[in-house]
């Protein structure tokens, strides 16, 4: 199980540091320009949190995956992790419009791609929590 742990460690990790592109992938400058400065800042605020947040996760992973797997705490992080992580995969498919993916490829390829993850870490959470 450390292995997997491991991998999702890697990957968080990895999706932490690709917030950095995010204002401008998704042209949040020109997207944002007519909405109110608060909403603006807390746009970007939001997105750092999420990504310190999510680094946070991948580093927890990557270097206390044993403290995780074999402590009752550890276990209970993951628990918490699983049902965050369960609960972001019902996200991916009933918070956001299949508008904007459907019928393009990089896209589909996108929403599969972090379906199938936030899977893969809702059910290796979940089988550490269980034990």
């Amino acid at each position: 199980m450390t292995v997997h742990v491991h991998i999702l460690g890697i990957v968080f990790v990895m999706l932490a540091l690709v917030h950095v592109i995010f204002p401008r992938f998704f042209r949040w400058k020109e997207e944002f320009a007519t909405v109110s400065l608060i909403n603006r800042q807390m746009m970007y605020v939001h997105a750092a949190f999420i990504a310190v947040v999510v680094l946070g996760i991948g580093t927890l992973c990557l270097r206390k995956a044993d403290e995780l797997i074999q402590t009752s705490l550890g276990r209970y992080l993951c628990l918490l992790l699983s049902i965050f992580w369960t609960l972001r995969l019902f996200v991916q498919f009933f918070g956001y419009s299949s508008i904007l993916w459907r019928g393009k490829v990089f896209e589909t390829t996108v929403h599969v791609v972090f379906a199938a993850f936030w899977a893969y870490a809702a059910v290796v959470f979940g089988v550490i929590a269980l034990g």
